[in-house]
């Protein structure tokens, strides 16, 4: 579990992983080889588990985003497996979470627009080791997204 200090400099860090260990330092209260050994020691931990840019999805004009519901024929591990390892392939999906509840998995989806996830629906998903059926909802617009985990 981290301490103060490391709660601290993870703060930081997910604001701006370019941080300097001699920022860190001074906004912490610790030497930078200080924060040097504590932010090497989360990573070896896997309390850093990466370090990304994040792309503007305007940028890479992928500005929809499609959340699905999958529901799958069968709960069977090996369908499950098949799913989640067929679904990973996809640089489409953005996320993907095995759910309690009414379908199986929920999957965001980046596109550029209507058309572009009509031929996700049809090429990707429907063809997923699996899927029974598919309920697909379009974001309006995106009102915030956190990268952030709250510490």
């Amino acid at each position: 579990m981290p301490d103060f200090f490391d709660t601290a400099i993870l703060k930081i860090l997910q604001e701006d992983a370019q941080t300097s260990y001699t920022e860190l330092g001074e906004r912490v209260g610790l030497s930078p080889s200080a924060c040097h050994k504590r932010v090497k020691e989360m990573r070896r931990s896997g309390v850093i588990t990466q370090e990304v840019v994040l792309v503007n999805e305007r940028f890479a004009g992928l500005e929809t985003s499609v959340f699905v519901q999958a529901t799958l024929n069968n709960q069977q591990q090996a369908t499950l497996d098949a799913f989640e390892k067929a679904v990973a392939r996809h640089r489409e999906v953005m996320e993907c979470y095995l759910m309690a509840g009414v379908s199986d998995y929920l999957l965001r989806i980046l596109c550029r627009d209507a058309a572009d996830y009509e031929r996700i629906h049809t090429e990707i998903l429907t063809r997923l080791p699996g899927v029974d059926r598919v309920v697909t909802n379009f974001a309006i617009r995106k009102v915030f997204r956190r990268t952030a985990v709250p510490l």
